[in-house]
């Protein structure tokens, strides 16, 4: 290597390194100087767990960044480059307990050592822009921003089945429960309800996949896969009644029109109305133990085609709308919660899986829905999942099935039983998931207002 008219043998990269790292700090030239005359280009990378020290793949992820933010400043730009601690979290706090220090004190020391690793390394953030999440600033700033989102009424609190490790007493994600297993210390997981806090992203669903054809140098095949995630479907909510209460059960269809091919309704194991159903201690105990069992298995592979279809009967009974039957209510292993509304009008002679559902049990198939040259009392080796002639269906039929989806949805509207719906697969988001190196939710548990309630009537200022 040449320099100032010298011949290097060796690059020795601690003096060559050091020395040029000193002299770019001392000429700011990493610093972002908001410069009015300057275009410019901001560099964001997700900021990095504090449970350890650096990697080989924080270097190759950061790397990336750096190449990024250095080719904009060449460019002329000034780049704002700025590095943060993803401080908060179960990470840390198992990293920890494993240390048996306080979470704070490892944090800390965590974010000294990566520094100064990231220091070392050359990368061209502006350390003058640095931030961690578990600082008093960043939590009060975030604290604003939760209550400001929790008045909009786009927070909420609710209860919901979580993948929970006994051994660890904490939520974990999906990812972090494959196999049944806790991915920290490998005990088995289980399906707890436990109460949670929400952030409503369903509301931006049709804003997210509406935006998509605005993003033109987007590969199709991310654009795609973006759209399954959100999974907008377009149909009907209608109501059924339970027998022996006062409490409807909604359920979402695409299809209308086959309404009164229903013969039996059927709830995610997960649903909430399964603990409020007036069942006899029997049936309660079989609903139990078949809800432990099919709580134990990802949604993933209970949305496989090819799934024994599995449920129990709750000896409760729904009634049809749209000709008063009585209907038998089920919970079924197919059957997810992250889908309409975790519950389903079973119309076994238009659907594949409640076809073959209704085999196994023996609950009647009705056809509803006539293809060319089909008679309305003909059986079924399978599901007919086409569009025809409504038959069977009283009132509607003769109607031309594309007719009938609007004409049966009109009439549930006029009856107060049901209404046009659009439905998403996209989830709420659930932000519970640490035991206390956390962000505090910044809302008082008020005995006498309830859960969540705004502290002064107006704001919430107490954290939980």
């Amino acid at each position: 290597m040449k320099e100032r008219g010298l011949m290097q043998d060796k690059y020795i990269h601690q003096e060559f390194e050091e020395k040029w790292q000193q002299r770019w700090e001392a000429a700011g030239c990493f610093q972002w100087a908001n410069d009015p005359a300057k275009e410019k280009y901001y560099v964001l990378e997700m900021f990095p767990y504090t449970s350890g020290r650096m990697h080989i793949g924080h270097v190759r992820n950061y790397t990336m960044g750096d190449i990024l933010a250095r080719m904009y400043r060449a460019r002329g730009y000034d780049v704002l480059y700025p590095m943060g601690w993803d401080s908060f979290g179960l990470p840390a706090e198992n990293a920890a307990i494993t240390r048996n220090v306080h979470p704070r004190q490892f944090t800390e020391e965590a974010i000294k050592g990566m520094t100064s690793a990231m220091r070392r390394l050359g990368l061209s953030y502006d350390w003058n822009t640095e931030l961690a999440t578990c600082s008093p600033d960043y939590i009060r700033a975030q604290q604003i921003l939760f209550i400001r989102m929790f008045e909009k009424g786009l927070v909420f609190p609710d209860t919901s089945f979580v993948n929970w490790c006994e051994r660890c007493s904490t939520v974990l994600a999906n990812e972090q429960a494959e196999g049944g297993k806790c991915w920290r210390c490998e005990s088995s997981v289980i399906k707890k309800r436990v109460p949670q806090w929400f952030f409503n992203i369903r509301s931006y669903a049709d804003e997210l996949l509406d935006e998509l054809d605005q993003l033109p140098d987007w590969p199709d095949s991310v654009k795609n896969i973006q759209r399954t995630w959100i999974g907008r479907s377009q149909g009907a909510e209608i109501l059924f009644d339970i027998e022996g209460t006062n409490e409807p059960l909604p359920v979402f269809t695409t299809r209308p029109d086959t309404l009164c091919g229903c013969t039996f309704v059927v709830l995610a194991p997960e649903h909430n109305l399964l603990d409020r159903l007036d069942m006899t201690p029997e049936y309660r105990k079989r609903i139990e133990t078949f809800r432990d069992e099919v709580l134990m298995q990802a949604s993933e592979d209970r949305a496989k085609e090819n799934l024994e279809k599995l449920g129990e009967f709750t000896g409760c009974f729904a009634v049809n709308p749209v000709n008063g039957e009585r209907v038998p209510i089920w919970t079924a292993n197919y059957v997810l919660m992250e889908y309409g509304t975790g519950a389903i009008m079973a119309v076994p002679a238009h659907d594949q899986r409640d076809f073959e559902f209704a085999r196994q049990y023996g609950i009647p198939i009705r056809l509803v829905i006539a293809g060319e040259e089909m008679a309305p009392d003909q059986s079924l080796d399978e599901a007919y999942t086409g569009s025809g002639t409504m038959v069977n269906s009283g009132e509607f039929d003769g109607l031309p099935s594309e007719e009938g989806k609007k004409k049966v949805t009109a009439a549930l509207e006029k009856k107060g039983k049901g209404q046009f719906s659009q439905q998403y697969r996209l989830q709420n988001w659930s932000v519970s998931r640490q035991r206390y190196w956390g962000n505090p939710i910044p809302i008082i548990h008020c005995e006498s207002c309830g859960r969540g309630s705004r502290a002064g009537g107006s704001t919430a200022r107490a954290s939980s």
